[in-house]
């Protein structure tokens, strides 16, 4: 809550917010008019934001270059050792092997300063033209699973080909993001474009049931982030 009244407050004074996720723009959203604020992606589709009324906000293209092969997990891992607050950058991008990374200018001094490696692989930052990624559609790894129930706990034990007990393991340590919010109940029934991620596993979109089985199960379209 305390970050929405902060950005709502710099919207109130005309000044632009900082990166809102999803939840964070729906919970804005809801406390404005929708002639009260315009939205400024990085590219299409992206999925971290921000509201702007008049004034441009000042965001930042680097290019993370580096020999070694990276997930987007081993890019924000670093960002948050670094006591980097998620506010701070946008959508991390995996491209035709680049990473990139979106970021807010007023803290490019110290992102230029301290993010020198990612898993103990030394990268080198190179700032690009923000349309850089301009045509950039996102990329996913479209799964199809055999499932008895949309609920949250069935489908990650099929992605993981594990127990729901090691699933429980997962949630009792706090690994399991649902909607960008940690996940509170393992009974929860996902819905169509549903976002959950696994720590060190990935992140996922529900996409909804393709067909129901003989045997009264479903099977269900998962992508799976690149």
């Amino acid at each position: 809550m305390y970050n929405i009244q902060k950005n709502l407050n710099k919207l109130l004074r005309g000044q632009p917010t900082y990166f809102l996720d999803p939840k964070e723009q729906a919970e804005l959203k809801g406390k404005l008019h929708k002639d009260e604020y315009h939205i400024y992606s990085p590219y299409p589709d992206s999925e971290k934001v921000i509201f702007y009324k008049k004034e441009l906000p000042e965001v930042l293209l680097y290019e993370i270059k580096t020999t070694t092969p990276l997930r987007h997990q081993d890019i924000l891992g670093t960002m948050f050792s670094l006591q980097i607050s998620n506010e701070m950058f946008g959508d991390i991008v995996l491209t035709n092997n680049r990473y990139y990374i979106y970021i807010l200018k007023l803290f490019q001094n110290y992102f230029e300063m301290n993010f020198t490696s990612v898993r103990n692989s030394s990268i080198e930052l190179r700032e690009v033209p923000l349309d850089t990624l301009d045509d950039y559609t996102r990329e996913y790894v479209e799964l199809e699973l055999n499932v008895s129930s949309e609920r949250i706990d069935t489908i990650i034990s099929r992605i993981l080909n594990t127990s729901r007990s090691q699933i429980e393991e997962h949630f009792k340590n706090k690994e399991i993001m649902y909607n960008h919010d940690l996940l509170k109940n393992l009974s929860v029934k996902l819905k169509v474009n549903d976002t959950f991620s696994i720590k060190r596993v990935g992140k996922f979109k529900y996409m909804g049931i393709i067909k129901t089985t003989k045997s009264d199960h479903f099977i269900v379209s998962i992508y799976q982030y690149k």
